[in-house]
């Protein structure tokens, strides 16, 4: 079995050689002065020899601590080398996101394009999943999951602040059937996704019969619950993320202020240890840009 010096006892003493001075490498490296002087102390208690003399407060290298430095910087460069060839090998290529098929279809799709012009050298691949099981399978680099926010071993970022909004067509909101008032929702056909109880909770929250609300078809997915909205069948309670568009393009209209906060939110998940590498890292960083370009927008 080999033994290699300390790599922490290494590492100070290349910013000492180089810097000849204890003190700028300590600033390097981000620790005390003192911290730096004990690492080259064990270093040379470990090697068995001096590496470096001090001479009226100018601290220079022996004969064999500039032989070890010499060779040591070569060491240095091939590994920062190696470092800059894998990090922008990681920063291009395919980057496969997993995310649920009504936040792929109502939000992500639409500003995909902004993402292709800002990176052509990240090729995307959107696969479309129902069900999480709170892992990512090898074959997927970062996920759009739907929860409370905690994954073990998954770094999550919140992408929004939620809550569910009654939304009908303009046709709807101008038909036979007035609706001046929330109880005016009971003469007309509820349409629900997934979250069924989401309209007895919207009830409960404007002083309704918590009873109320369980009447309509049920949609297996958000966008699809918004479709049959925009169709005039029926109102729907939407979430404020995925109907924005709709009604920024006057397919939707909010009919009444009162809105029902969320528990639970859109969060981007990925592994731990590959947070902050390459690729991922770039997608991180422009979705979380454009989300909080929106919410300021929108705010």
């Amino acid at each position: 079995m080999r033994k290699l010096p300390p790599l922490n006892a290494l590492k100070a003493f290349e910013a000492a050689a180089r810097n000849l001075s204890f003190t700028r490498a300590a600033d390097e490296l981000f620790v005390t002065q003192a911290a730096v002087s004990h690492q080259v102390k064990a270093l040379e208690d470990f090697l068995g020899v001096k590496l470096f003399l001090r001479r009226n407060r100018a601290l220079l290298l022996t004969a064999e601590g500039q032989t070890y430095y010499l060779e040591l910087k070569e060491i240095f460069d091939h590994i920062l080398q190696a470092t800059e060839r894998l990090k922008n090998a990681t920063s291009r290529g395919q980057l496969t996101i997993s995310l649920p098929p009504s936040f792929a279809i109502l939000w992500f799709v639409p500003r995909l394009s902004r993402f292709r012009d800002s990176y052509p050298d990240i090729d995307v691949r959107i696969r479309a999943v129902d069900e999480v099981d709170g892992s990512l399978t090898e074959d997927v680099d970062v996920a759009i999951y739907y929860g409370a926010g905690k994954w073990p071993g998954l770094k999550a970022f919140k992408l929004h602040n939620e809550y569910l909004i009654p939304v009908c067509s303009p046709l709807l909101l101008n038909g036979k059937k007035p609706l001046r008032e929330p109880r005016d929702l009971l003469n007309h056909t509820l349409l629900h996704d997934e979250t069924r109880n989401a309209w007895k909770d919207w009830f409960r929250l404007v002083g309704i019969d918590k009873d109320k609300g369980d009447n309509g078809p049920i949609f297996s997915h958000s966008n699809l619950a918004l479709k049959a909205a925009v169709y005039g069948q029926g109102i729907a309670l939407a979430n404020n993320v995925l109907v924005k568009q709709e009604i920024e393009a006057g397919h939707l209209i909010q009919i009444f202020p009162d809105v029902l906060p969320r528990s639970k939110s859109f969060y981007l998940v990925c592994r731990e240890s590959q947070a902050d590498v390459g690729k991922i890292a770039t997608f991180r960083n422009w979705l979380l840009s454009v989300v909080e370009e929106e919410e300021d927008n929108y705010e």
